[in-house]
């Protein structure tokens, strides 16, 4: 039966990771990959092991408004460039730098003891791409011989073309070959063909062992973690979290999400679980969790951390950056909008701090909240608390977290305190959760 096929087998060292996201336009005022290899050494401080870089390949100039997407028109930054939608995916973007920086970056990455993933879009590219001209063939066509456009005004790639297929197999070996990448962000991976993601898994597997690949999906296609990928996105979870926090969807939207997530994917799936991206932060603008809710954003970071699956900081949420981060900002179309380092030393900063490193620290020193499975706690308040547990034979952690708007109590198990927050406060056998408070408790027995 489909239920009984297992997922790959993973690298030992993916279930202790934790992912930092960075999206260059937003991460320093350059917006290079220079002014980024300088911060590494904080990113490497954080505790995080793998650094997951938007897309630097080169992106389409193509001016006409009707090739670009909704969010880019509605951006006001009247930049042609966005960085999903390529023109030369072998080339590094200038704006980002050059073939050098790229490899010093991840050499710089290396010596600190981080792995480096780049962004794959090869669901579409741009309408000028560099190949139309002497491959036509690369993009559906419609009746007409014009190129067929799919989601976000952008030509979509044509995967009935062999041509294509190892046109994009060899990038992905290009970049695992000359500039030592540890793996792929591979973008609406969905949507491509699974047996073109399968190929190209086993050609790269060839050059380098331990790799990993984040397939941008929900994880319906269950096949997915057969071969090809290692994690999923997840979207039912990842994308609920604000709903939930900026007070859109109830909370125990999230547990629903983690349920379906876990019934339509292979036995041992994994999933990616965080509070924000390059997209949320585009799209959320002015709402954004950080701003809006802060007192909720430590809670709905431990559950992060608390859950099954690798948990993702989105640059500069360790320093509880509030910022606007506009995704088509940059030196040329500006003002650049993004993370604020001059906050670094705040107070907020430094909390923040504390709590992601200490976070980092008790995942890869406690078994149950790497191995353990997740087993969810009923409470009287399911639409404000989330309360589970993370058990292996040996240990049982127990997490709790109100994201409602409503002090609640509710009754502990006995154990040992690992983790509380929020102005939580245990007494006579139980806690008192004020909003945005949190706990983990190592059980007893």
């Amino acid at each position: 039966m489909m239920s009984e096929i297992p997922v790959k087998e993973a690298p030992a060292f993916l279930r202790h990771s934790v992912i930092y996201q960075i999206n260059l336009r937003t991460f320093t005022p350059e917006g290079t990959l220079k002014a980024a290899e300088k911060l590494l050494p904080h990113v490497a401080s954080i505790g995080v092991d793998i650094v997951y870089l938007c897309p630097v390949v080169l992106a389409d100039d193509d001016p006409r408004p009707e090739f670009w997407s909704e969010r880019q028109r509605k951006s006001g930054c009247n930049n042609p460039k966005n960085s999903y939608r390529i023109s030369d995916f072998y080339a590094i973007d200038p704006e980002y730098g050059t073939d050098a920086d790229l490899k010093d970056f991840v050499a710089a990455a290396h010596r600190l003891g981080l792995r480096v993933w780049l962004d794959l879009v090869y669901f579409h590219c741009g309408p000028a791409a560099v190949f139309l001209k002497e491959h036509p063939d690369f993009v559906m066509r419609a009746q007409d011989g014009s190129a067929e456009n799919g989601f976000w005004c952008f030509p979509k790639l044509n995967y009935d073309s062999p041509g294509l297929r190892e046109y994009l197999w060899r990038n992905m070996e290009y970049f695992i070959r000359e500039f030592d990448v540890d793996g792929y962000r591979c973008d609406v991976a969905g949507l491509v063909p699974l047996d073109f993601w399968e190929e190209g898994r086993r050609r790269i597997d060839a050059l380098k062992p331990e790799l990993v690949m984040l397939a941008e999906s929900e994880g319906d296609r269950r096949d997915e973690q057969r071969f090809a990928f290692e994690l999923n996105y997840g979207f039912s979870f990842v994308q609920n979290v604000p709903r939930v926090l900026l007070g859109d969807k109830p909370v125990c939207t999230l547990r629903e999400a983690h349920e379906k997530l876990r019934a339509l994917a292979l036995p041992g799936a994994r999933f990616i679980h965080g509070t924000d991206n390059h997209d949320l932060a585009n799209d959320q603008y002015e709402n954004r969790v950080e701003k809006v809710c802060p007192e909720w954003c430590p809670a709905s970071l431990v559950l992060c951390f608390a859950l099954d699956g690798v948990p993702m900081l989105y640059n500069g949420q360790e320093i509880a950056d509030a910022h606007r981060h506009n995704f088509f900002a940059n030196r040329f179309h500006g003002p650049v909008q993004g993370i604020d380092w001059t906050q670094q030393n705040s107070p907020a900063a430094e909390t923040r701090m504390r709590l992601v490193r200490g976070l980092i620290t008790l995942r890869r020193s406690t078994p149950a909240l790497t191995l353990g499975a997740t087993r969810w706690v009923d409470t009287p308040w399911p639409e404000e608390l989330l309360a589970f547990r993370r058990e292996t034979p040996e240990q049982t952690v127990f997490a709790v977290v109100n994201l409602g708007h409503a002090a609640r109590t509710l009754a502990l198990p006995s154990g040992r305190l690992l983790l509380s927050g929020g102005k939580a406060a245990c007494s006579g056998g139980a806690v008192i959760l004020p909003p945005g408070g949190y706990l983990l408790l190592e059980q007893n027995g």
